[in-house]
C-alpha cells in the first residue's frame, strides 16, 4: 500500500494526457516556483507578490479571476510538495529552452523586486536553474533582463 507521501508525489508528477490539462500543469508549476521564490526570504512583500502576478499574467494571459485561482492553488501545492521536482519536471517536459529561460527571468524579477537579494533567494535561483537545465550564461542573461525590466518599471513610476 503506497504511503501518503508516495500518493502525493504520484499525483503531482503524473502527466495528464488531456491537452488543456498540460497547459494548466505548466501554469501551476510556474506559479508554484514563483510562490517558492516569494517565500525564500524572511519577508513576504507586496512587491514580490505583484511581480509574481505580473509574470503569470504576462506569460499565460490570465484574467484576474483565473490568476487568483492559480495562485491560490499554487500556494497550496507548494505548501504540500516535498520538494521542487514535481514542478521542475513539469517545466522540463512542457517548456522549450527559451521558455525555461523566461521562467528564470520571472523568478529573478520576484527575487530582485525588493532591491535586496538574500542568500536564500540566491541559493534557490541557482538550484532552480540547475533543476530546469538553464545554463549559466542564460541564467546571468535572465538576471540582467530582470534588472533592466525592474529599472524601467521604477523609472516610469
Amino acid at each position: 500500500m503506497p504511503s501518503l507521501l508516495q500518493s502525493l508525489f504520484q499525483k503531482l508528477t503524473a502527466p495528464d494526457a488531456t491537452p488543456g490539462n498540460a497547459e494548466v500543469d505548466l501554469q501551476l508549476a510556474t506559479a508554484a516556483l514563483l510562490v517558492e521564490m516569494i517565500r525564500a526570504d524572511s519577508s513576504i512583500g507586496e512587491a514580490e507578490q505583484a511581480a509574481a502576478r505580473n509574470a503569470l499574467r504576462e506569460e499565460f494571459a490570465l484574467d484576474e479571476t483565473a490568476l487568483a485561482a492559480l495562485i491560490e492553488q499554487a500556494e497550496a501545492e507548494a505548501r504540500e510538495a516535498p520538494g521542487y521536482y514535481a514542478f521542475t519536471s513539469r517545466i522540463n517536459q512542457g517548456f522549450s529552452a527559451a521558455q525555461k529561460v523566461r521562467v528564470m527571468e520571472y523568478l529573478w524579477r520576484v527575487a530582485l523586486v525588493d532591491g535586496h537579494l538574500c542568500a536564500h533567494e540566491n541559493h534557490l535561483m541557482r538550484k532552480l536553474a540547475d533543476l530546469i537545465h538553464v545554463g549559466h550564461g542564460d541564467y546571468i542573461a535572465a538576471k540582467e533582463r530582470a534588472r533592466a525590466y525592474l529599472a524601467a518599471r521604477s523609472a516610469s513610476t
